[in-house]
């Protein structure tokens, strides 16, 4: 079905969510038992009345970098390559000067989104997923577990004492993502897939970047995989480029929004959580999962050439 989708940015948007609801899916597994014996009736009796299923529990969304980690949660993981000489200090400078151009300008035009999507490419080519997966677990533990918000978390647990799900909703790789949400406790995690032959990475996307209008198609797809209202669903994010996120549920939430975000929640009355301590200090542009990409693209292409050598 997928190449049949018109090759335009709706086409992708709605490839990379369906594709990150599928992703999601074989990850967490279905928990379901296969196999399971079922008694036959006795002769001439009834059929058995099938009972309704219950309504499936609402989900909160969350965006992670900004609104549930503090930074972009790629560029850490670049630092941790880093950290054990995969590639130099200056590598790791250049694209950070490059994330901090993204935050800065607090547009995106459509050459940006483009080199987004080709970094993101660089970023896991010719790489096997067990070892980029190992690779991701230790630096979550080492330097990614101290930068969650604490406020954030407090919401998290909130949704979950009330018996919802939580969801995290990320440009980044559904790989980490899966990642974090399992160091967390979380029911799932829905991120951008790269396409895979034999466990190893194509250098090709499945669509696109999670990120604008695919996040949206995401959650959709989830929502009808799992029977969930989206109505009675939450989602939070820092940044005004998930609005099409935000307005497919029924209650956006706002988390260190940038100006844009800030003046669409006042405006409509959505709740603005800040967290915060030093706002001007830390100004939010483009998203950071969008320069995180970028970032990561870089480490990863630093590391597919000096394999090759």
């Amino acid at each position: 079905m997928w190449r049949y989708l018109r090759r335009d940015d709706r086409g992708r948007a709605a490839l990379a969510g369906e594709a990150s609801a599928a992703a999601a899916e074989a990850l967490r597994g279905t928990g379901r038992p296969s196999g399971a014996y079922v008694p036959p009736l006795p002769a001439g009796a009834p059929p058995a009345r099938r009972p309704e299923p219950p309504a499936a529990p609402p989900i909160a969304f969350f965006d992670v970098d900004n609104t549930l980690m503090r930074g972009a949660s790629i560029y850490h993981f670049a630092r941790g390559l880093a950290s054990r000489d995969l590639f130099t200090t200056r590598d790791l400078l250049r694209f950070g000067w490059g994330q901090m151009r993204f935050r800065i300008s607090g547009t995106e035009q459509a050459q940006q989104i483009n080199a987004a999507r080709e970094a993101a490419l660089a970023f896991v080519a010719g790489h096997d997923v067990n070892d980029l997966v190992t690779l991701c677990e230790q630096i979550y533990d080492e330097s990614m577990a101290d930068r969650i918000w604490e406020g954030t978390h407090r919401l998290i647990h909130r949704h979950l004492r009330e018996g919802q799900r939580v969801w995290l909703v990320t440009a980044t790789p559904v790989e980490l993502a899966d990642i974090i949400k399992r160091r967390l406790g979380l029911d799932g995690a829905l991120g951008t897939v790269a396409e895979t032959v034999d466990g190893v990475y194509t250098g090709r996307l499945v669509g696109d970047l999670l990120h604008g209008p695919a996040k949206a198609a995401a959650i959709e797809a989830l929502a009808r995989h799992e029977g969930v209202d989206l109505s009675e669903c939450t989602a939070y994010s820092d940044s005004s480029n998930d609005l099409p996120l935000l307005n497919a549920v029924g209650h956006p939430n706002a988390v260190n929004p940038d100006t844009a975000l800030r003046d669409h929640a006042i405006e409509r009355g959505w709740p603005v959580h800040e967290f915060r301590r030093h706002r001007a200090a830390l100004r939010v542009g483009v998203p950071a999962a969008i320069a995180g990409a970028v970032a990561g693209g870089v480490a990863m292409s630093v590391l597919r050439r000096r394999a090759r050598r």
